[in-house]
């Protein structure tokens, strides 16, 4: 597909891949597509930041072409040994036949589970190592897990520009590479999605990135996902710090999944009694709702109700799905209570009661159940429990 050349600087190309069709990553739903950034510098020894996804190995060398012959490379900088950034090495590495792959350690052992290295030219870099091409230099600097044990940043002191790897980047496919030339709001709300589904394990790697990367001078930051950050830097740098130490807005999510409908009349009742001046309060059903979307609006919800009819003595398998899910993300500094109806048998508001003791949130109350369809004095309970919900929510400004 051809694509106008871009320039992030005089001598520094974009030369990525954009995927406008994909609308899965990994059970992540990528509705707006995405981008597999890929960064040309044309120096004295010229160099290549990341690869790209394999099935866009081509489309990388032919862009590649339109600046200089891929034979004239002299560095290939692995950020990050995932596949949709490493995936097309190999052709790469073939085509770009006196290129040195640059890595740190930890990088190179990865990509040699994923590919035979053993006929390309490494060489292994530490973080706060240089390597110069001419006019430009390439300082390393690592950043476990962010979000990978081998992820570092390459940076370009001349130029005062960070290749930041994940760190910034959205699934977002678009025709023009920079952030003042695409709708911020929309940037800002998929860069939120990516950090909720793929970063927010990481809040502490994160932290420390975000204070190695503040003693140098930026003027741009060029993700490996997305738009690059030329006029709105600060705008994601600080959504970023909220993030990573899991500061909390004023809002309460009722997550909840429901057979006869009288789980939904609690969460109905829930909902009216949160739904004060100053409180964000959504009502989500986990069945008819995506996981990434569940997870962007966990990332900064300060109370949560979670709430399930029982199933064969269990929670609703769509809520056992959202639940485990939120667990591997790891989210923080919350507040839940647990929320359900039953038959003849309980089981789903314990099992949820236990998750809530499990990921260590703050538990406000025992949990609320019905016996088949609730009366008027639990629904009355309810919305006295959405009321506490809105208080605590309130308490994080």
């Amino acid at each position: 597909m051809t694509i106008m050349p871009t320039f992030v600087t005089p001598n520094i190309a974009w030369v990525g891949s954009v995927d406008w069709h994909v609308r899965d990553f990994h059970s992540y739903d990528t509705f707006r597509g995405a981008t597999y950034n890929s960064y040309l510098i044309v120096d004295d020894r010229p160099a290549l930041i990341d690869a790209v996804k394999a099935p866009f190995g081509r489309e990388l060398l032919d862009r590649v072409a339109e600046h200089i012959d891929p034979r004239r490379l002299a560095y290939v900088v692995c950020n990050h040994a995932e596949p949709d950034h490493a995936g097309a090495l190999p052709e790469l590495m073939a085509a770009a036949e006196q290129a040195t792959l640059l890595c740190n350690a930890k990088c190179l052992s990865t990509l040699q589970r994923y590919f035979d290295t053993g006929g390309w030219r490494v060489k292994v870099v530490s973080s706060g190592e240089e390597v110069g091409l001419g006019r430009h230099t390439l300082r390393f600097l690592d950043t476990p897990m962010v979000h990978w044990p081998e992820s570092m940043f390459t940076y370009v002191p001349e130029e005062q520009l960070l290749f930041s790897m994940d760190a910034f980047g959205q699934h977002y496919a678009t025709s023009a590479r920079f952030d003042d030339e695409n709708d911020l709001a929309a940037i800002l709300a998929e860069a939120k999605a990516y950090y909720a589904n793929i970063v927010m394990p990481y809040g502490k790697a994160v932290v420390a990135a975000l204070d190695a990367a503040a003693s140098l001078p930026l003027r741009t930051v060029a993700p490996s996902h997305g738009v690059i950050w030329r006029s709105h830097f600060a705008r994601i740098l600080e959504a970023y710090r909220g993030w990573s130490v899991h500061r909390a807005q004023p809002k309460v999510l009722i997550v909840f999944d429901s057979m006869w409908e009288s789980t939904s009349m609690m969460a109905d009742a829930l909902y009216a009694g949160a739904n004060v001046e100053g409180v964000e309060v959504q009502l989500i059903h986990a069945r008819r709702t995506s996981l990434t979307r569940l997870a962007t609006e966990v990332l900064d919800a300060a109370a949560l109700a979670l709430g399930s009819a029982t199933l064969n003595r269990e929670m609703m398998p769509s809520m056992a799905a959202a639940l485990t899910y939120i667990r591997g993300l790891r989210p923080q500094k919350k507040a839940g209570l647990a929320f359900g109806s039953y038959g003849w048998g309980r089981g789903s508001a314990e099992a949820i009661q236990q998750w809530l003791e499990e990921v260590c949130w703050d538990v406000l109350r025992p949990p609320i159940r019905s016996q088949y369809k609730p009366d008027r004095a639990l629904l009355d309970e309810c919305a006295r429990a959405g009321a506490e919900l809105a208080a605590r929510a309130l308490s994080v400004r």
